[in-house]
């Protein structure tokens, strides 16, 4: 009886493995990367302590240790193991996140996971599979989009470690990714990327603004610094958000008899517009880079399409909801809304 019993729960998940192979083999190649990164990382106190390493590498991960510090007590933050170890990149990317979208629609391909959900992303810790899956997409003719991802959460699951790249970051920037990726770990909404992430994104900018002014004072130059540099990329938010709407007012234009190739003109002819009207913001703050799309050939292949919009909106179309909601309902108390948000939303 128990080996008729086995050899059934064999044949199931042998069906099962068939069934979602291409599940089964991301869930295996990501599993693997991501045991691959904390085989090889190194607990914090002993890179403290270990006088190969240089003092301002040091100084950099004392500084994240007070920011995961300030995240937990001043913001109200689910603590967390993570950050407590180190993993040395040498200097290589470590993750590559692929979006798709429609080719005439701002919609985004959505992949499904088990436990997590649906998100409009897919990471890849190996670079041949996100080309391969990259290709794939063209082929089904999705507008699509590769980058390289500096930091991502496993949402409590697992301890993540302190990436050596985060040590390159000013200390605005390196407060802001902590706290984004720390809210991951507090607050995540099954099958709801777009308020995940731009919650996350708020959270993160709005913990970077106060653990500055509490450590260097808001006169200082990291505070300073990192405001300046807000200012900027909110105009460009702003803009690359404008763009969306003008685009989607487009693509709700096209009709089933529209021809492909007015389809293309149209649509290609309002990217490069886009693009162009950047150079406005730039001007204003010529001391700021212009992220992304500065200074591009304005044809069509190195154009941004319908993916690179779609990021925006997953991470910024609801900055402003939150930062109303917080400042008018809860009188900018965040540990008070941050109560409210985890009541209001069940979390994983």
């Amino acid at each position: 009886m128990r080996r008729k019993i086995a050899l059934v729960i064999v044949g199931v998940l042998a069906i099962l493995v068939v069934w979602q192979w291409e599940l089964v083999s991301y869930g295996w190649m990501q599993a693997r990367g991501q045991l691959r990164i904390l085989w090889n990382t190194k607990p914090v106190s002993d890179v403290l302590n270990d006088p190969v390493y240089p003092d301002s590498l040091k100084q950099k991960i004392e500084l994240i240790r007070e920011i995961k510090r300030f995240a937990i007590d001043s913001l109200g933050l689910d603590k967390s193991g993570s950050y407590e170890s180190f993993y040395d990149q040498q200097g290589k990317p470590i993750l590559w996140v692929v979006t798709a979208a429609e080719p005439y629609q701002l919609v985004a391909k959505q992949w499904s996971f088990p436990i997590i959900g649906t998100f409009s992303y897919k990471g890849f810790f190996e670079k041949d599979w996100a080309d391969s899956s990259v290709s794939e997409l063209k082929r089904e003719n999705f507008d699509t989009r590769i980058s390289e991802v500096s930091a991502w959460s496993t949402l409590g699951f697992l301890n993540d470690p302190i990436l050596s790249s985060f040590l390159d970051r000013p200390e605005g920037s390196l407060a802001e990714l902590i706290i984004h990726e720390l809210t991951h770990g507090t607050l995540f909404v099954k099958d709801n990327l777009e308020y995940n992430e731009n919650l996350a994104d708020f959270v993160g900018e709005y913990g970077a603004q106060r653990f500055l002014r509490q450590k260097y004072g808001k006169s200082s130059v990291p505070y300073q610094n990192y405001m300046s540099t807000k200012e900027f990329y909110g105009r460009y938010d702003n803009h690359i958000l404008r763009g969306t709407r003008t685009l989607d007012s487009l693509y709700r234009t096209f009709k089933p008899t529209t021809p492909v190739a007015i389809k293309d003109s149209l649509k290609w002819q309002t990217i490069r517009q886009i693009v162009v009207a950047v150079d406005t913001i730039s001007n204003e703050l010529s001391q700021k880079p212009v992220r992304s799309i500065k200074k591009r050939r304005l044809d069509k292949l190195n154009l941004p399409n319908n993916a690179y919009f779609i990021g925006y909106l997953t991470y910024r179309k609801q900055q402003n909801q939150f930062r109303q909601e917080f400042e008018t309902r809860f009188d900018s108390n965040f540990k008070r809304y941050l109560t409210y948000l985890k009541q209001t939303y069940p979390s994983l």
